[in-house]
């Protein structure tokens, strides 16, 4: 070998012989060291999220609009800000600490505030204030030393070393290349005339500063040759060698200094030229590493739509609701979940539009606009509307940590660039089975594909129209079905005349006949699971009597309620279910209830009211109790003969409706309870007492005992489905899946000239021509492939012809 070193061979081998919890250490560790950038903008957004104030609000917003938007890394005066930012945030903290400031002696009512100002500013005091800002600063150095170690960190140093900032006015510095961050007008120093104006121009690109040292000479002796001329003609040979935007901003400070406007529209000045030109060098970039993300950005979208589905309510003002289900089930449509998912939708929407037009600088000014937007929204106006602190909302945590991660990922398009080709749905790129399923489930969402198909078509440029564009598509989609089932059946031939396997029979087959049984069995197998397994117990909260005798005034009314509603013990149960042994209807009944669904409703006998009757209508209600040949009725809820025996029903059944009904089946030879009803008369007052002779539990004083048998009902978040019941949910449900099943056992023979074609490489070749032709802007020719497409699925001669084995 060319090189060898025995002591880096002993090393290399040293290495592999550790053990291996030792080797994955070393591997984190130097995962962790080339991803120290990564570590400190986490721990930044970390400490944010915790803190949730104005002063760790700033470098997050820094990230995200400089350092991630710098090429081809952040320069070394970032790093410099953030460890300084942090170090002054640790010492401002630290200084509000103390107990002599006002807002310090009453801190348990004012720490859950959101609007109290120390906690807006992140001066409050409270335990371990300064943990996360520590743990920021040691990875801001720990960062600071992997750039000393590579020779990274005094880079921009370096490059500025290369030009004397010493030379005389009329020395400058062509620029040329990519322009980093770094390349920025550094300094003007303007006096109070145009004499004394000494100015440092944008700095070169380390490869445009290697040239030769025969041209920096000449260069310097040119400036020597010219330094008898006026400083005003100086002034005009700068402004000859320098870009249109340098040129620009010079004419416009040297008017400011003309027009007297004072130093602070100078300072002002200084500050917006860097930043102006920053974000133009990003936008009219001289060479672009063009990539593609979108993909990545978008499952960041779908993250956070989905965390805002099932967690609307920490994004409103009230957080008691359960879930989004029962809120809907209710015809509810709460106001924090609606503009929530609006706005995600909406920056979704314009997400794609932007990546379809592959603007860049609508990239930059949606970014911008969307991380200051978000980071006022979350930090400023949410923690008033949900009224508690940002820090307290972990739902919201969660959502603005998956959209740092997307600004994140939109910083990196934007310094890369946008695609010059967008062809196809990313999903499309490989032909396996797993892009197969993604792909086809990526259809099945409602409405997706069809939006999808639109806006596709309203921001790219095509000479098709909107039909005509879902044709290709819906060619272009059934076309890759295809070439996945010849590509798997390549990688997995069948040979002739051979039995399909066992393992491909009942697999698939036995797949869609377990598929097809719980389909059909469905509803039954719901609502028997639904109440029994994941019922919930429903006692009843007030057990209420009213016995009316005929048409006339109530004689009784009693109700049960907290104490008087017991549950039964075990060994209660027990002889409960004893005492119906040989009774097989009784026994299948109780087979459905266990023994917290039984509550014991004792009644005192006496009535509540007195009983308030005209001195006519009591006449005539005792003849009509005379008259044994008459009809008279006995109201208990029900009507029932004026006979007194076998009335009162002991066991009453409470579904989930509002309908309570007597237990036949418990009721001895269905013969229903007997009670005694006796008049009790006062010097000027009179009331009934009703007793019930055949009590389980035995009492000295008249009284009434009732069983009830409360029902589980449903979940809450379930109950919308379960509200249907057994024959809503096969009319909803299983019928519309069988129509679905039924048209695709029935409709094969309709498509088998598209189905069966053995080779689709010629025509999945078409359509991703008619992509490329569209992208590259050659519309007429995009017309032409496009009518050959529809002659082809026009003729199926043709079609037989294009798809032959080759």
């Amino acid at each position: 070998r060319m090189f060898h070193d025995d002591e880096l061979e002993e090393s290399e081998k040293f290495y592999v012989g550790q053990p291996r919890v030792l080797l994955l250490i070393y591997a984190l560790y130097n995962t962790l060291v080339a991803r120290s950038e990564m570590v400190c903008y986490f721990v930044i957004i970390l400490n944010h999220m915790i803190s949730a104030s104005m002063i760790t609000l700033v470098l997050p917003i820094l990230i995200f609009l400089w350092a991630m938007l710098s090429v081809p890394r952040p320069s070394k005066r970032f790093w410099m800000t953030a460890i300084v930012y942090t170090e002054v945030a640790i010492v401002i903290k630290y200084f509000f600490q103390f107990g002599f400031f006002p807002w310090n002696k009453h801190v348990d009512y004012t720490k859950d505030k959101p609007y109290h100002p120390p906690n807006i500013i992140g001066i409050e005091k409270k335990e371990g204030y300064v943990h996360y800002d520590l743990v920021q600063l040691l990875a801001l150095f720990f960062h600071r030393s992997i750039l000393k170690c590579h020779g990274l960190w005094d880079e921009d140093e370096k490059g500025d070393s290369s030009s004397n900032k010493e030379d005389t006015d009329d020395e400058l510095s062509l620029t040329g290349g990519r322009r980093d961050s770094s390349a920025s007008l550094k300094s003007v120093n303007l006096a109070a005339s145009v004499e004394s104006i000494h100015v440092h121009f944008p700095e070169q690109q380390t490869a445009i500063r290697r040239k030769s040292s025969s041209s920096i000479s000449q260069l310097s002796h040119r400036s020597s040759f010219s330094s008898h001329r006026s400083k005003r003609e100086q002034i005009l040979d700068t402004f000859k060698n320098i870009n249109h935007t340098s040129l620009y901003f010079l004419q416009c400070k040297l008017c400011v200094i003309k027009s007297h406007c004072g130093l602070c529209c100078f300072r002002t000045l200084q500050v917006y030229v860097p930043i102006r030109q920053f974000f133009y060098n990003l936008i009219h970039p001289d060479y672009s590493a063009v990539t593609d993300v979108y993909v990545l950005m978008f499952l960041a979208d779908t993250v956070d739509f989905i965390i805002i589905v099932f967690g609307f309510w920490a994004f409103g003002k009230h957080s008691a609701a359960a879930d989004i289900t029962s809120s809907l089930s209710e015809d509810q449509v709460p106001e924090a979940f609606l503009v929530m998912v609006l706005i995600q939708f909406g920056t979704m929407v314009v997400d794609r539009a932007l990546y379809l037009k592959k603007t860049v600088m609508g990239k930059v000014i949606f970014q911008v606009i969307l991380v200051f937007g978000i980071h006022f929204w979350m930090f400023f106006i949410l923690p008033g509307v949900t009224e508690r602190k940002f820090s307290q909302n972990t739902v919201a945590q969660l959502w603005y940590f998956v959209k740092c991660v997307y600004f994140g990922l939109s910083a990196y398009q934007i310094r890369c660039g946008y695609p010059t080709r967008v062809l196809g749905n990313f999903l499309t790129k490989s032909y396996n089975y797993v892009n197969l399923f993604l792909f086809q489930g990526f259809r099945l969402v409602p409405f997706l594909t069809e939006l999808r198909a639109v806006m596709d078509w309203v921001w790219t440029d095509t000479t098709l129209s909107l039909s005509s564009w879902i044709c290709v598509e819906d060619i272009y989609a059934h076309i890759f079905i295809l070439k996945c089932w010849r590509e798997s059946e390549k990688r997995y031939p069948q040979p002739r005349g051979q039995k399909k396997k066992k393992v491909v029979k009942y697999g698939m087959g036995g797949m869609i006949i377990v598929l097809l049984i719980c389909i059909v069995w469905f509803p039954l197998l719901f609502m028997s699971l639904i109440k029994s397994v994941a019922g919930i117990t429903n006692k009843p909260l007030d057990v209420s009597i009213t016995i009316t005798l005929g048409g006339y005034q109530p004689i009784f009314t009693m109700s049960a309620q907290q104490n008087q509603l017991k549950s039964l013990d075990p060994n209660e149960f027990n002889e409960f279910l004893r005492s119906y042994r040989g009774n097989t209807a009784a026994l299948q009944f109780l087979e459905g209830y266990a023994r917290e669904d039984i509550t014991r409703a004792d009644l005192e006998g006496n009535s509540n009211s007195l009983w308030t009757i005209s001195p006519p209508s009591r006449k005539k209600m005792i003849q009509g109790l005379l008259d044994f040949e008459a009809d008279f009725t006995l109201v208990i809820s029900w009507t029932i003969q004026r006979t007194l025996e076998e009335v009162y029903p002991y066991y009453i059944k409470a579904p989930s409706d509002s309908l309570a009904k007597p237990i036949k089946q418990l009721l001895k030879g269905c013969r229903w309870e007997n009670i005694t009803v006796s008049l009790v008369k006062n010097t000027s007052e009179e009331w009934w007492v009703l007793n019930q002779l055949g009590k389980r539990q035995k009492t000295p004083h008249e009284s009434l005992e009732l069983f009830i048998f409360s029902d589980k009902v449903s979940p809450p978040s379930l109950g919308f489905l379960a509200g249907y019941g057994i024959m809503g949910l096969y009319a909803s449900v299983v019928l519309v899946i069988g129509k679905f099943v039924r048209e695709f056992f029935s409709g094969i023979s309709h498509s088998i000239m598209f189905e069966e074609l053995p080779n689709v490489d010629r025509i999945l070749k078409l359509c991703t021509d008619i992509f490329l032709v569209r992208e590259t802007g050659e519309l007429e020719l995009e017309e032409d492939l496009y009518a050959k497409l529809i002659f082809l699925y026009r003729s199926p001669e043709t079609m037989i012809k294009w798809t032959r084995e080759k």
